[in-house]
């Protein structure tokens, strides 16, 4: 990779686009180059669909002209407030901007912007490795300019700034997050003294937007092995920033030479065991924030040792606020992380008792049609180093396993609604919205979900009927 010659690079840049680019930038007299992450990504052989390119002019009339050039079939869209074209072409997007530099004032991370040099614009990109340019020129066609050793440190796979690491993340400290969410996507090293950067200028994350640290965030969740960006968001100082809930995790305590486990490197590794076997954000989030409430309700039991007694119930009511704060949806994405963060311990208890059919009902009733998501969150909590008790957990999540698939095939449980409604009840005794009412819905539900009846509407009402008689309600209608 460090001694690639002219001829390999070319072959690199095989996508005709990059020629018809070169041509267009001759024509208008300007030096033109691909930079950036997509030179990166040729690199570390990555699929990569977003071609970036920056004109030693403007960046606006080199896209109309390749656009004119190319005729149908090609988009130009303009941006004239940011600088910035966008053509789209048989499939392939090219964002071309005007080479400029930058600088910045210390109580924002937007930037006064001049048009500049090439040199001006590599030393502006935030890493070694995103400050790559080939020229597309025909005459330099395939030239590689590194200013940096960035082509160095993707071979040592190394992160690091091309200007001093302290301005770099104070100029626009939305890169540290970046710096972290490459480290995690490439399994790259931060080199030491950008690492010692993020931890000096943590509390500069304060100026940056909950969504654009959220979107970093969401990549770091979505890399292959998340667990290595919450090390490095925990070891530089910004995880009890903008996720003080799971900083809280981090610890152990001893008393009585009585310790419980680091619930911190217990969540990582849970989460990176539901990214080997999932690529669904939400239910990484799920596991991410599964044991949040264990902080809040641990106690030193004499006799017992450390609890964390419903953990799982304080953990679920703190996920509204958590997604409220960090910007996250409010919609049935919530509703699905919490539902569960509040369900992870019921399939870990039915395995450490006897597998019965009731108690998976209930669990196929409550989890309804995100069973599958909740087995495979539960699978991968069980992280005992005890490799024997590890084993009896997951042999009986088979049998858990077998019989919801038994059941799903006996009964349509996923879709399952009580077969009584609030609104039946009320017009069968003649109540108000009250309390009774929920009482009885609960009977009827625990009655069904303990086969005591059957799981349809004559067997339920008949049931409401009994029960009501003995809390002292009379009917004032038939059955219709």
């Amino acid at each position: 990779m460090r001694h690639i010659t002219l001829e390999q690079m070319k072959a690199l840049l095989a996508d005709p686009i990059f020629h018809q680019i070169g041509q267009a930038a001759d024509q208008l007299g300007v030096d033109c180059y691909v930079v950036g992450g997509y030179v990166r990504d040729l690199f570390l052989e990555r699929p990569s669909q977003d071609i970036d390119c920056v004109v030693v002019g403007s960046g606006i009339e080199l896209a109309q002209t390749l656009g004119h050039s190319l005729g149908r079939g090609a988009h130009v869209s303009v941006f004239r407030h940011f600088g910035t074209a966008q053509l789209k072409w048989h499939g392939a997007e090219v964002e071309f901007v005007g080479a400029r530099r930058e600088s910045y004032s210390h109580d924002s991370r937007k930037p006064i912007v001049e048009d500049g040099t090439l040199e001006d614009d590599l030393l502006r990109r935030d890493f070694t490795i995103n400050a790559l340019a080939v020229c597309l020129n025909r005459d330099r066609f395939g030239q590689l300019i590194d200013r940096f050793d960035g082509l160095l440190d993707l071979e040592d796979g190394i992160i690091a700034t091309p200007l001093d690491p302290d301005t770099t993340f104070s100029d626009d400290p939305l890169r540290m997050m970046r710096c972290i969410r490459f480290a995690t996507q490439l399994n790259f090293q931060i080199e030491d003294e950008t690492q010692q950067a993020l931890a000096r200028n943590a509390e500069r994350i304060r100026i940056i937007s909950q969504e654009r640290i959220i979107d970093e965030l969401n990549k770091i969740m979505l890399s292959p092995t998340p667990s290595i960006g919450f090390i490095e968001l925990s070891r530089c100082g910004l995880l009890p920033i903008i996720l003080p809930e799971i900083a809280a995790l981090e610890g152990v305590e001893v008393r009585n030479g009585r310790a419980h486990k680091d619930n911190f490197y217990h969540t990582l590794e849970v989460l990176d065991n539901v990214a080997k076997a999932s690529s669904e954000l939400w239910l990484r989030w799920a596991a991410l924030l599964h044991d949040v409430g264990k902080p809040r309700s641990k106690r030193w039991e004499n006799g017992v040792g450390w609890t964390f007694h419903n953990h799982n119930y304080i953990g679920q009511k703190m996920v509204a606020p958590l997604f409220r704060r960090m910007k996250l949806p409010l919609d049935e994405r919530l509703q699905y992380v919490e539902k569960l963060v509040g369900l992870h311990m019921r399939p870990i208890v039915i395995a450490d008792e006897e597998v019965t059919d009731s108690a998976v009902r209930r669990l196929l009733f409550e989890a309804g049609e995100d069973i599958d998501d909740l087995m495979v969150l539960c699978e991968a909590d069980i992280t005992s180093k005890n490799q024997q008790r590890k084993q009896r957990f997951l042999d009986n999540f088979q049998l858990v396993r077998q019989k919801l698939a038994d059941l799903q095939a006996r009964d349509n449980y996923r879709t399952w609604t009580n077969p009584i409604t609030g609104e039946e009840i009320m017009r069968t005794f003649g109540l108000a919205p009250c309390r009774q009412i929920g009482i009885l819905k609960q009977a009827i539900k625990d009655a069904i979900w303990d086969s005591q009846i059957p799981n349809d509407h004559e067997a339920a009402r008949t049931f409401m009927l009994e029960k009501a008689k003995e809390m002292g309600l009379t009917p004032v209608i038939l059955l219709e």
